[in-house]
C-alpha cells in the first residue's frame, strides 16, 4: 500500500483543508484541519448534522474527501485503492452507532468474525473471544442472537468486536448511546484504560457529563467546521469521587479490566516485540 511521504508523518491522523460535499448539494465538512497524535483520547462533539459522522466515515474510508487530504498511519486515504481498504481497516477497531451486528450469527461468532477476517487461528479465537465477552459483561450471552439482546447488550457486543483484535486506533460512534449511566461509565473507563496502553481512541458523544468527567481533548464541530479544539489534562471530577454505582461494577470487574489492559497491545507494539502478526 502506498505511503504518504509529505507533511504530517509524525501524526497518526491528519486532516488538511478537508471538505466533503454530497451529490445532493449538502456540504458536510468545510475546510477541516485536525492533527491527532498516537495515544491521544479525543471526544468529538456537536449537534446532530454537524458533520461528526462524516468525519468518522472519512477516517474509516467509507467516504472520500471532496477536497483536501487525509493521512492515517502515513497512508493517504484520498487515493487508496479499494483492494487496500480491508488491510487498512485491520488497524481500526470500530464501534458503530447502529451496531452492524450480523443477525444470523451468535454473539460469540459476531466477535469471532472480526478475528477470522484477518486470518486469526481458531485456537487463538477460542481463547480471546470468551475473555473479551467476559470483560463487557456478556459471557452468559455468547450463544444468543442479536435480536435476543437489548440495545445496550448489542452495543457491548459491538465494543467487544472493536477491541478483540488489539487495534491501534479505536473509533467509537456514540458507544454509550443505548446504555444506562452505570454502563456508560464502564464502557468509557475501559476505553480510557485501553488508551493508557498507547492506543488512540476517538469517540463521538452527545454526553456532556462523560466529556466533563473524563476531561480529555474535545473537538467541537459546528456546521461542518471546527468550532473549537480544547485539550484538558485533568478530569473535572476525580474517579475516586464517583458514586459507587457509577464505578466498575465490582472488584472482580476491576481485576479483569486491569488484566485485560496488561495483555492489551496495539498491533504496532505486537509487531515491534516480534509477536504474532495476523497479516
Amino acid at each position: 500500500m502506498p505511503r504518504h511521504k509529505k507533511d504530517g508523518l509524525n501524526k497518526l491522523i491528519e486532516f488538511k483543508n478537508v471538505s466533503k460535499s454530497y451529490d445532493n448539494g449538502t456540504k458536510a465538512l468545510d475546510d477541516v484541519n485536525i492533527k491527532i497524535e498516537q495515544g491521544e483520547f479525543v471526544f468529538i462533539v456537536g449537534d446532530s448534522g454537524a458533520g461528526k459522522s462524516t468525519l468518522l466515515k472519512i477516517m474509516m474510508r467509507e467516504e472520500v474527501a471532496t477536497t483536501g487530504t487525509v493521512v492515517i498511519k502515513n497512508r493517504l486515504l484520498n487515493t487508496m485503492k479499494k483492494r487496500d481498504i480491508p488491510y487498512f481497516r485491520r488497524h481500526l477497531g470500530i464501534v458503530f452507532q447502529d451496531f452492524r451486528l450480523i443477525p444470523n450469527m451468535t454473539v460469540y461468532d459476531n466477535v469471532a468474525f472480526a478475528m477470522r477476517v484477518i486470518g486469526a487461528k481458531e485456537k487463538k479465537i477460542s481463547k480471546r473471544v470468551p475473555y473479551v465477552l467476559g470483560l463487557v459483561g456478556l459471557a452468559e450471552k455468547s450463544k444468543a442472537l442479536p435480536n435476543q439482546l437489548s440495545g445496550g447488550e448489542q452495543q457491548r457486543v459491538a465494543l467487544a468486536r472493536a477491541i478483540v483484535n488489539n487495534a491501534d486506533i479505536i473509533i467509537a460512534d456514540e458507544p454509550t448511546g443505548n446504555v444506562d449511566a452505570k454502563r456508560s461509565y464502564e464502557i468509557v473507563e475501559m476505553l480510557n484504560k485501553i488508551n493508557a496502553t498507547g492506543t488512540t481512541v476517538i469517540m463521538v458523544t452527545h454526553s456532556e457529563e462523560l466529556v466533563r468527567r473524563f476531561g480529555r481533548r474535545v473537538i467541537t464541530i459546528q456546521d461542518g467546521r471546527i468550532k473549537s479544539d480544547d485539550v484538558s489534562r485533568e478530569k473535572i471530577v476525580a474517579e475516586s469521587a464517583l458514586p459507587p454505582d457509577l464505578n466498575l461494577s465490582s472488584r472482580r470487574a476491576i481485576r479483569e479490566a486491569d488484566e485485560f489492559i496488561r495483555n492489551y497491545k496495539p498491533e504496532s507494539e505486537r509487531k515491534k516485540s516480534g509477536g504474532e502478526s495476523d497479516e
